[in-house]
């Protein structure tokens, strides 16, 4: 009876059970592929949109300057206008515009007002 237990043990004719093998055929895959694809584009095209409206609102975030503001950027020009003149209303500088000129009056550096020059700010 012992031996019958020890047989059974050490020669065992069972298989584990293997799992099903599920095939995929060609054109399930080819479908597969081309849904991921369009759904990357889509995003693709969704990450550039974001960009562009971005882009936009950083244009867009050229404030006017107050009377006080216009006024200091007006004595700041005075100060250099033997070689520069203002080359557009006063009401259209920008705050971008009054930071160069604080930035030429207060470092003296001559490449603020050549970026002034070239957006149209002011002219020789």
């Amino acid at each position: 009876m012992i031996k019958g237990f020890i047989d059974k043990l050490f020669k065992t004719t069972q298989k584990p059970p293997q799992p099903e093998v599920k095939y995929v055929n060609h054109a399930e895959v080819e479908a597969l592929v081309e849904l991921r694809i369009k759904e990357h584009a889509a995003s693709l095209q969704t990450a550039t949109n974001n960009q562009e409206v971005q882009k936009q609102n950083s244009d867009q975030e050229d404030y006017t300057l107050t009377q006080k503001q216009m006024e200091y950027a007006l004595s700041l020009i005075d100060k250099i206008k033997p070689e520069f003149e203002l080359a557009v209303d006063p009401a259209q500088l920008t705050i971008k515009d009054l930071n160069r000129l604080i930035a030429y009056n207060r470092y003296k550096n001559k490449g603020t007002l050549v970026n002034l020059v070239k957006k149209g700010v002011l002219r020789k």
